[in-house]
């Protein structure tokens, strides 16, 4: 497709097989047949500043090498008030996949607030909007790994209580209890930038030291 860099309203990064009518689809193999073939490890990203109204990352962000760099890139396409729109593994179960090299937890987008830390923040401002942690994600895939209809009921079932106990407070959850129901599959996020001059605080370097 012929790409205006500057008149993107919808991307989608590591789309896969995903498809969003009206979106950019970007991924790294061109087998996927993404609009866009890029890979999110290279920066910058061929897309202008303050060029995109959303962004959806499902389950791509954990697979590349420096998260916090991915997140400043991203904010730097989104326009001011734009929505970043992710699911990522939260640390309980963040490494059941041999390529993922990060999990994430509750804190993660307190380094994008600089009320939160001077030495922890990451240079950019995110305003969390949603947060949710999903015990039960990808049910897709279940039947790839031979779970029958009914058992899928059954954990549906399970995941809507252990969903709404976590929703209660997901900083307890993450921290106490989240393991004694094995783990929480995935976490969910959606942000919306906040421009530098709408911040609090001035300008700080390029990002603190990682966590």
């Amino acid at each position: 497709m012929a790409l205006d860099p500057q008149g993107v309203t919808f991307l989608v990064l590591g789309c896969g097989e995903t498809r969003h009518p009206g979106a950019v689809h970007v991924d790294a193999n061109p087998l996927a047949e993404p609009d866009v073939v890029h890979d999110l490890n290279t920066f910058p990203y061929p897309f202008s500043d303050d060029s995109v109204d959303r962004i959806e990352a499902f389950h791509i962000i954990e697979h590349l090498e420096d998260p916090f760099r991915v997140m400043r890139e991203l904010h730097r396409i989104l326009k001011s008030d734009g929505l970043l729109h992710i699911k990522v593994p939260h640390c309980s179960r963040g490494f059941t996949h041999s390529q993922h090299k990060a999990g994430f937890d509750v804190a993660f987008p307190l380094y994008f607030s600089q009320s939160f830390s001077r030495s922890g923040y990451f240079g950019v401002d995110f305003a969390l909007e949603h947060m949710e942690l999903r015990w039960l994600g990808n049910v897709h895939l279940l039947k790839y790994i031979g779970v029958k209809a009914w058992q899928v009921f059954i954990l549906k079932s399970l995941d809507a209580v252990i969903k709404r106990l976590a929703k209660m407070n997901p900083y307890v959850c993450s921290r106490f209890w989240a393991f004694y129901v094995g783990g929480f599959d995935e976490i969910e996020f959606k942000m919306r930038k906040v421009a530098k001059e709408d911040s609090p605080v001035n300008d700080h370097p390029d990002g603190g030291e990682k966590p």
